[in-house]
């Protein structure tokens, strides 16, 4: 059964969730459903394999072009290590595939503190961020 990482929480199993769900899959343009982003309890984003990057894409133009700011759920083919760079991307939930293990999961969604580039999860690259702090 698959394992639900939301909030830094494990659900498992997922409990039942109110509201009709937004699925996208990897080769739906996100601005067809931009004017249905607002009525959706939740929006998944499809992987068919880990290897199909497109919803790295989706996400954040979910995210910054379309402005969303409810909850983004990777579901599908989703390992663990690819959990951070999903978080970077805007994804705030994560459906595991069967058979990951949710404990390391969670622990490998933590595991790097600092990033140099800027994404959606801290819009300044750490260049910026350390120029700021100092010069406070």
């Amino acid at each position: 059964m698959p394992t639900l990482i939301r909030r830094g929480a494990i659900e498992s199993p997922p409990s039942p969730e109110p509201g009709a769900a937004l699925r996208v899959e990897p080769h739906e343009d996100p601005a067809a459903v931009a004017d249905r982003l607002g009525s959706a309890a939740r929006v998944e984003v499809h992987f068919p394999k880990f290897t199909d990057g497109r919803g790295y894409s989706i996400a954040r133009l979910l995210r910054e072009r379309f402005g969303y700011r409810g909850e983004l759920r990777a579901v599908g083919d989703v390992p663990r290590d690819q959990l951070h760079y999903l978080a970077r991307c805007g994804f705030d939930a994560f459906l595991l595939r069967d058979g990951e293990d949710a404990k390391g999961a969670l622990a490998a969604l933590a595991g790097f503190s600092e990033a140099y580039q800027s994404s959606v999860d801290r819009p300044l690259p750490l260049f910026r961020r350390r120029g700021a702090s100092s010069s406070a």
